[in-house]
């Protein structure tokens, strides 16, 4: 046996017991005539004390021992001397005196180490990954995710799910993201795809009549990547039978409250919240609002039409839309400097044409180089309508839908960031519900679904289908913690004619329908049971839970923004031999495609 505990266990309890621990060195401070240690492992540090009480041999051993050396102790366990007590950890009341010390591995000058207090580059703690991950925070992060999963587990198999592997290598069936694609060298020329989700496989699985499915299921992508996406990532994928929304999304309310109470020691109250997709849209300008604080989005544009103001009255006329936010108290923080450094970032990052402002004076008035523009019932009208108050800031934009939306979200953002409008450790957990069924392709002058094919409409909008698809609304769901969408589902389509009417509307016929989904579509012309479920992102519900801003810091071994992993160096390049066993022959390509 190495080791008999491990360097977090020992406490006032083991005095004078001799034990054996193994681990890195994190520390070593020299004391005169001896030597102090900081033995780390995942559970915990032990001090370790070798002076000159200590066996010459001990003594000795300890000479060449530098950070991160992997090193094994025999020793007396015996409580520190008054004064010196740690009581930030827990074994901060006693010290390992050691008569044994044997060295199990050196390490060569490190990079860098974990215990450092201004960490490198992220490039270089990915290339030396097992380095980053003997970090504190890395091992606690890790083990938040284990138990996160677990808890999914058991609260799934509490409620009678039944957990079922489905395969990784698929069939291509190309929609939404690029599909990862795997050579056959069997079916030479042919591919498999890696499953950008579980989707068709857990759909068939309600055919077959196994009523709850549940599977903590690998996904692949190839898609642009941003700090909360990755290439490969893991999510918990979940589907019933016989069903509507509200049993798919009670099952999950449940879920998250006993997530927070144990994760997080929090009571969440059920049910969650719930907003439509418009309402979000409306009042935050993203279907993912973030719902710790306010300053909900006000639209100005019928008082826009009134005015003189030709920014404001050209964008009203023309059908567009003047939107503002109120910032509570901005003008503390934002400076005339501070509010061009604001337009430069909505005109710069979102497409707006401009960011037009008013200050709330201590009367309530509003005053602004713009306001000589305005008669002054329409500055009243505008200061009873978003309600601000002395002191606050009114930030408006004069453009489109979809730029006023992108640029007012995002200006909230940063506004609930800057004058600290909500606690960061605070979680909000709410549902977006009743999202389109469509999105218009300009281009291809087509329909595409905003989810997937398979979604079914709400009941009250099917004829929409045949008269208005842009007006049919999806019986979809969106979880959303913190302004993050953590999970999304639907209820699914069951009736293989109105599966057909939504290909149609999506510009594939019977035959291209078939050719992709011929498995599926076959399979539901046997008894198939009305059904949905939900996909929640293991990785991003743990960036939340762990109060982290990126995903990569909660993946093991993760991929950067470019989709490459530093430590192994993938992708890389294969040799020849094994590209013309698999039938393949590389084609130049050109920077720019």
């Amino acid at each position: 046996m190495l080791r008999t505990h491990t360097c977090g266990e020992l406490n006032k309890e083991h005095i004078g017991q001799t034990v054996s621990l193994c681990g890195w060195v994190a520390k070593i401070r020299d004391h005169g005539g001896g030597k102090f240690i900081d033995l780390r492992d995942r559970y915990g540090i032990t001090q370790i004390v070798i002076d000159s009480t200590s066996p010459a041999a001990a003594m000795e051993s300890v000479q060449p021992v530098r950070p991160e050396w992997v090193i094994k102790v025999v020793g007396e366990v015996k409580t520190r001397p008054a004064g010196q007590d740690n009581p930030k950890i827990v074994t901060g009341e006693i010290e390992l005196h050691v008569t044994q010390l044997e060295v199990l591995n050196p390490c060569v000058t490190p990079p860098f180490v974990p215990n450092q207090k201004d960490l490198p580059n992220e490039d270089l703690r990915l290339k030396h990954r097992y380095l980053d991950l003997r970090r504190e925070s890395m091992q606690e992060t890790l083990v938040l995710r284990s138990r996160i999963i677990k808890a999914m587990r058991d609260y799934s198999a509490k409620h009678d799910f039944i957990d079922v592997e489905t395969p990784i290598l698929g069939r291509s069936t190309p929609e939404g993201a690029r599909d990862y694609l795997v050579p056959s060298r069997v079916h030479n020329g042919q591919f498999y795809a890696l499953p950008q989700s579980p989707q068709i496989y857990k759909q068939i699985m309600m055919v077959a009549g196994y009523d709850r499915y549940v599977q903590v299921a690998r996904c692949f992508r190839d898609e642009d990547l941003r700090a909360d996406r990755q290439p490969e990532f893991t999510q918990l994928d979940m589907e019933m039978s016989f069903v509507d929304s509200d049993d798919v999304i009670g099952i999950i309310d449940g879920m998250m409250q006993e997530l927070a109470k144990d994760i997080l020691g929090i009571d969440v109250q059920l049910p969650l919240p719930r907003i439509t997709y418009d309402d979000a849209m409306t009042r935050f300008g993203h279907d993912a609002p973030d719902m710790r604080f306010g300053v909900e989005i006000i639209d100005l544009t019928d008082i826009a039409k009134k005015t003189d103001f030709r920014v404001f009255r050209s964008v009203a006329d023309s059908g567009n839309f003047v939107r503002a936010i109120v910032a509570p108290g901005g003008q503390a923080k934002y400076s005339r400097r501070g509010i061009d450094e604001l337009t430069k970032f909505v005109q710069e990052n979102f497409g707006a044409k401009g960011l037009a402002w008013f200050r709330v004076e201590e009367d309530g008035t509003l005053n602004s180089t713009i306001a000589k523009n305005f008669e002054t019932s329409e500055l009243a009208e505008i200061a009873s309508k978003t309600e601000a108050k002395p002191g606050d800031l009114v930030l408006i934009i004069a453009d489109t839908w979809e730029t006023s939306c992108k640029a007012l979200y995002a200006l909230r953002k940063r506004i609930g960031i800057d004058l600290e409008l909500y606690d960061p450790k605070e979680m909000h957990f709410s549902w977006v519900v009743e999202f389109p069924m469509f999105e218009h392709d300009a281009e291809g002058d087509r329909w595409n679904a905003m989810h997937h094919p398979f979604t079914a409409p709400l009941e009250s909008d099917l004829e929409l289908l045949k008269t208005d698809p842009s007006k049919t609304r999806a019986q979809a769901y969106d979880l959303i913690i913190n302004g993050y969408e953590a999970g999304g589902g639907t209820i699914r389509i069951h009736d293989s004619g109105v599966q057909q009417q939504v290909f149609g509307l999506l510009g594939l016929d019977e035959q291209s329908a078939q050719e992709r989904f011929g498995f599926l579509l076959d399979a539901l012309k046997y008894g198939a049971p009305p059904h949905g479920g939900i996909a929640l992102g293991i990785d991003r519900v743990v960036m939340l839970f762990g109060g982290l801003e990126n995903i990569r810091d909660c993946i093991a071994f993760p991929k950067t923004q470019k989709a490459t992993d530093m430590m192994t160096e993938a992708p890389n390049i294969v040799e020849a031999t094994q590209l013309t066993e698999l039938g393949i022959e590389l084609a130049q390509k050109d920077d720019d495609e």
